[in-house]
């Protein structure tokens, strides 16, 4: 290996595809339709949650137009980290990079809960009786496996556990839309009246829940073919797929239970989680279930290991620019991977996870719910903050793009992102079930993750003028 590649990432290793499935598992195509759809009716605005995922859709592809013109100018691992820094100062990207750290983190350990539980039922039922945090643990060591060694290694995994995923799921949107649903292809959900429905406003954050990964696409610029075109492309056409399959999948769901049928039926579900398991059997037959109950596990998995590969890269940037310390900023001299991030946050999930298990604390309800809606309130923030840092970037030169690229839309999608983080932080105790001091105390790590954040970068800029300046420069 020459010098010039020592302590770098793994460059042209992934194409536009593999960093797409890359982002869209983290997404968790089939954890969000099984888990995330049913759970975001019954509390949100029912059959109105298809047009609500179409509503989310357009919001992210606005935000998305100002974060790839960010990316054509700054190739960065730190992702918004980076373009923090370069938009709003090195202050400010350090506030960023340790509340992606946080988010990703709760995003990947909340996921292991249900990763824990799920199997916990599936597999007792056959009489392999294991305590959820076991699979748990299991997860971390596979995947702390995969995210030490090549980055392309965990893409070809995720490339078939997420085709899988869709193709289960299109095999039941296929036989609910030939069969006509329950009573006939209603578009009742996706009119107004169905989408201002019940509580709008939280089925908007399921929704926007149900994309969190997509984003990740700049964080693998550094190991893109062609990160100029590779990463705007991966983007569009991750918030495109994930937003088209979501909304069809869900207005199908609806109109297989029936519209006027739905609120009952899984109101009088003891676990609304088996909802879209229903539906399959009901349409597709038993056979077609079992496989789905098996690809629900998988797709657990694969959104465990694209969290993980996501906060091991955010750490290895802040370690190699000074924010954490630089033993954290370093690659594997064989396989080029951050394997220092990826051992950090291999320990962090076992005590964690080890902590909720101690306390007896509910591996689904309070492990996957708080932590994964913490994780969604931090990357709301960064996405905020992300369109602001852009305007502030192309303000002081354009380069070359246009003023609806870089001024208007990050402007629009700035002030929606922010209005929906302020209303998730206000209201996290109701949305999430944290009663008491943890309502206030989970969702005031986010700004306390961003003052530490701060403080670091402040300290680089102290001790160290001349790194501090080149704080998320492209690379």
């Amino acid at each position: 290996m020459s010098d010039s590649q020592k302590n770098q990432l793994r460059a042209n290793s992934l194409s536009t595809a593999q960093i797409a499935f890359l982002v869209i598992s983290a997404a968790a195509p089939l954890t969000a339709v099984a888990g995330g759809v049913p759970v975001s009716m019954l509390l949100g605005n029912g059959a109105g949650i298809a047009g609500t995922f179409g509503v989310v859709t357009i919001i992210l592809l606005v935000f998305a137009v100002g974060y790839v013109a960010m990316s054509r100018h700054v190739t960065n691992a730190g992702a918004f980290y980076a373009f923090a820094a370069q938009g709003l100062g090195g202050r400010v990207g350090g506030g960023a990079a340790l509340i992606a750290i946080l988010s990703y983190n709760a995003m990947q350990i909340g996921v292991l809960g249900l990763l824990g539980a799920a199997p916990a039922g599936t597999f007792g039922a056959m009489g392999v009786n294991l305590p959820w945090y076991v699979w748990s643990f299991i997860a971390i060591a596979v995947v702390g496996i995969l995210g030490y060694r090549q980055v392309d290694l965990s893409a070809k995994i995720l490339v078939v556990l997420v085709a899988l995923e869709y193709v289960i799921v299109l095999i039941v949107d296929v036989a609910i839309f030939l069969k006509g649903g329950d009573a006939g292809l209603s578009m009742a959900p996706f009119s107004v009246t169905q989408v201002m429905s019940g509580s709008p406003l939280i089925g908007v954050l399921f929704c926007f829940a149900a994309f969190i990964g997509f984003e990740a696409t700049t964080i693998y610029g550094e190991e893109a073919r062609d990160p100029t075109k590779s990463i705007p492309r991966a983007t569009y056409f991750s918030v495109i797929l994930i937003g088209v399959f979501y909304m069809v999948t869900a207005w199908l769901m609806a109109v297989g239970a029936g519209v006027d049928k739905l609120m009952p039926t899984l109101q009088g579900l003891a676990d609304p989680t088996t909802f879209l398991f229903i539906l399959t059997e009901q349409y597709a037959g038993h056979a077609v279930a079992v496989v789905m109950g098996i690809l629900f596990l998988t797709s657990l998995f694969a959104g465990v290991l694209a969290f993980h590969n996501g906060v091991a890269r955010y750490k290895y940037v802040a370690g190699r620019e000074g924010i954490l310390p630089d033993s954290v900023g370093v690659t594997h001299p064989v396989y080029q991977s951050p394997h220092v991030g990826s051992m950090i946050q291999t320990v962090i999930a076992v005590v964690v996870i080890g902590l909720f298990a101690v306390l007896g604390l509910d591996p689904v309800l309070q492990l996957f719910t708080w932590l994964t809606q913490l994780g969604t309130l931090g990357v709301l923030g960064l996405m905020g903050l992300t369109s602001f840092s852009v305007m502030a970037f192309f303000g002081r030169d354009p380069r070359g793009e246009g003023a609806m690229s870089v001024k208007v839309l990050p402007l629009v999608s700035g002030l929606v992102l922010a209005y929906l983080f302020v209303a998730i932080f206000y209201k996290f105790g109701d949305l999430t079930g944290a009663a008491g001091w943890l309502g206030v105390a989970l969702p005031a790590l986010v700004p306390l993750a961003g003052v530490v954040g701060y403080l670091l970068a402040s300290g680089l800029a102290a001790r160290d003028p001349g790194r501090f300046a080149n704080l998320g420069r492209g690379r």
